[in-house]
């Protein structure tokens, strides 16, 4: 996210929480990011433990904007068609 959306965000949450309230609610999105951030580096740590690998996950590869379906058809249409199976070619039982 960049710095202009978390300011969009911010101004809309100041409006609807009011700016009383604001602060209290900024501290537990705090805490909750936090506690989320322990859990993930807690299972990063069990999964290393137990593996004996390093997980290490590419966030770009499950980013949803790089799946256009455009793309996808424009790929599938352009390559080339897959060879026949074996079972496709073999005649069936009304063959002569």
């Amino acid at each position: 996210m960049s710095f202009e959306k978390l300011l969009v965000i911010g101004v809309i949450a100041a409006f609807l929480i009011g700016p009383t309230r604001l602060p209290a609610y900024a501290a537990r999105l705090g805490r909750l990011v936090r506690s989320l951030r322990g859990l993930a580096d807690d299972v990063q740590r069990q999964v290393r433990e137990e593996t004996g690998e390093s997980v290490d996950l590419d966030w770009r590869r499950y980013d949803p904007r790089q799946y256009d379906p455009r793309r996808i058809i424009r790929e599938a249409l352009l390559s080339e068609p897959e060879p026949a199976t074996r079972a496709r070619e073999r005649p069936g039982p009304d063959a002569p």
